[in-house]
């Protein structure tokens, strides 16, 4: 796949501290994202990936460094990053048609007409795949549903960056399949450049470019891979096996250390 050069997202130093802690939560981190691209991120749990995109989204200010998104400084929660987390937090009154409208209304977002409007959520329905689920509520969607309902309400605002924390980590194996299949159209679809946090080593390997291996403590870049192999990657067993293993021996090491 080929990339577009200019980053979407960059990442400078950062490092995150706590008021009070004895030591800092995130250190010296960077990361260059450009459109097309999908980076994972992997880590034993507690190591602060989860605290790392929330910085990356604009939600949570650094202790030291900066992010940038298109080149200006990040201070804030940013119209064109959109993030998504494992508990898809629809509203139950709302259909998923207005689940999808209801993140125009957030803050920082441009104001659209009515027109706009309902091309961008229309757009973003039919990417997912669920035109005909449009007056739905949220209790009568499946978990994978549900998911691609909230993909839907993040790729309704154009993102140019897709920051996504475990989102497919509660669904079953199938699901699971299906919405990263799904996430491989919409970044090969959109060019969104994008960032995974995931704690599986397997759906790293199927779907990034990069996969990023945060450990210690305080939580740095232990490892950095490079994943040249065309996608889809589903029948790619035999060539992804040594570079899991190196994957997992340098998780291993890092929860130790941890």
């Amino acid at each position: 796949m080929s990339l577009d050069t200019a980053p979407a997202l960059r990442a400078e130093g950062v490092a995150l501290r706590y008021a009070g802690a004895a030591q800092p939560v995130l250190s010296a981190f960077d990361l260059s994202l450009s459109q097309g691209e999908i980076v994972a991120v992997l880590g034993p749990s507690g190591v602060g990936k989860s605290s790392l995109l929330r910085i990356l989204a604009g939600l949570e200010p650094p202790s030291a460094g900066q992010v940038l998104v298109g080149g200006a400084p990040l201070t804030a929660p940013h119209p064109r990053v959109a993030i998504a987390f494992q508990d898809p937090s629809l509203l139950p009154w709302l259909t998923l048609e207005k689940n999808v409208a209801f993140g125009l209304d957030f803050r920082h977002q441009p104001r659209l007409d009515r027109q706009q409007r309902q091309s961008r959520v229309q757009a973003a329905i039919a990417e997912v795949g669920l035109g005909d689920a449009r007056q739905r509520y949220p209790a009568q969607l499946s978990g994978g549903m549900a998911q691609r309902a909230a993909l839907a309400r993040c790729l309704a605002r154009n993102p140019e960056v897709l920051l996504l924390d475990e989102p497919f980590g509660a669904l079953d194996e199938v699901t699971r399949a299906e919405m990263q299949r799904l996430l491989l159209k919409i970044v090969a679809d959109l060019r969104t450049a994008t960032l995974l946090i995931t704690h599986d080593i397997d759906e790293a390997l199927l779907l990034a470019d990069r996969v990023l291996l945060l450990g210690g403590a305080p939580a740095q870049v232990v490892g950095d891979w490079t994943v040249e192999l065309a996608k889809p990657r589903d029948e790619a067993g035999s060539e992804l096996g040594a570079l899991r293993i190196e994957v997992l021996r340098t998780l291993r090491a890092a929860i130790n250390r941890h």
